[in-house]
């Protein structure tokens, strides 16, 4: 029997029937009884994080499931990277070398454009550039995969929600084939993702982190998945998640990050998490399987 806290709205009632579980995927990236393997940002441990060549990667490797991060420029762009800072993954100190602490905000959409986001991995990946969300989900759809798709430091970025929702929209990603399995929005921020679920029911949505069991119920009002570290998961951690029901009426789901060896790849498919977001997705779902 799975707990649930307070009656379910008829709102989210009419959501059930849009929205698989994400086990109903796990062909997708593991055997039919493993955990779904989601590709970190692409297949971040073969091709620079969150560019189109990782979703290229992923897709060479056989993986439908791929996750990404998504934040806004200085006039209004929804781009596709991790860090709230340039630095770390484009050469924006060379080109831009008086824009310290060179912040995502701060930049508009075409001076992120002119940045190699690839050279920083390999010289093969020479040139490759931080995409916006429009051409990630393009890419995606050319692919068939499906998407994770992480709202990073919302309080920056007042309002991301419903302009990344409008994106997605805009793109045929809010249709009843893509919301009912190949859509999923998180967040480390629990009002970000209680505002997803308000701006849009039938979505679903995963809070990242490891909230206390006893908060489990307020959470299962609006969130879908609970994701947390693998380091601090456990057996009955997950057991605790699975025995609630989030707003779509189905049991609470776990996928667990960043796994990237086959050791803990089996030691967290043992706690029977519902996914396993990994940049190295054939190594886990090798394992898994």
């Amino acid at each position: 029997m799975h707990v649930r806290a307070v009656a379910v709205t008829t709102t989210a009632l009419l959501g059930v029937a849009l929205t698989a579980p994400l086990s109903h995927a796990r062909a997708d990236g593991a055997g039919d009884d493993g955990p779904t393997v989601v590709a970190h940002r692409g297949a971040s441990g073969y091709a620079p994080e969150n560019t189109l060549a990782a979703v290229d990667r992923a897709a060479e490797l056989g993986i439908r499931w791929v996750e990404n991060d998504v934040q806004r420029t200085r006039d209004g762009e929804l781009v596709v990277l991790h860090d709230e800072t340039l630095d770390r993954t484009t050469d924006v100190e060379q080109v831009f070398p008086d824009r310290s602490p060179w912040k995502v905000k701060d930049f508009t959409a075409a001076e992120i454009a002119r940045l190699d986001a690839g050279s920083w991995f390999g010289p093969e990946y020479a040139g490759a550039r931080v995409p916006t969300l429009e051409q990630y989900v393009d890419r995606l759809e050319l692919h068939h995969q499906k998407l994770l798709l992480e709202l990073k430091s919302p309080g920056l970025y007042p309002g991301i929600e419903r302009q990344t929702l409008k994106v997605l929209a805009n793109e045929g990603w809010l249709d009843r084939r893509h919301v009912a399995g190949r859509l999923v929005v998180q967040s480390f921020d629990a009002d970000s993702i209680r505002t997803v679920h308000d701006l849009k029911p039938a979505v679903k949505t995963g809070l990242l982190g490891t909230p206390a069991v006893s908060d489990l119920p307020a959470y299962a009002e609006f969130a879908d998945q609970i994701n947390p570290s693998h380091g601090s998961l456990s057996l009955s951690y997950v057991s605790a998640v699975h025995a609630f029901t989030g707003p779509h009426g189905r049991p609470l789901e776990v996928l667990t990050w960043t796994v990237n060896d086959a050791d803990t790849a089996r030691r967290v498919a043992g706690y029977d998490v519902d996914g396993i977001i990994t940049n190295k997705p054939d190594v886990v779902r090798d394992a898994v399987d």
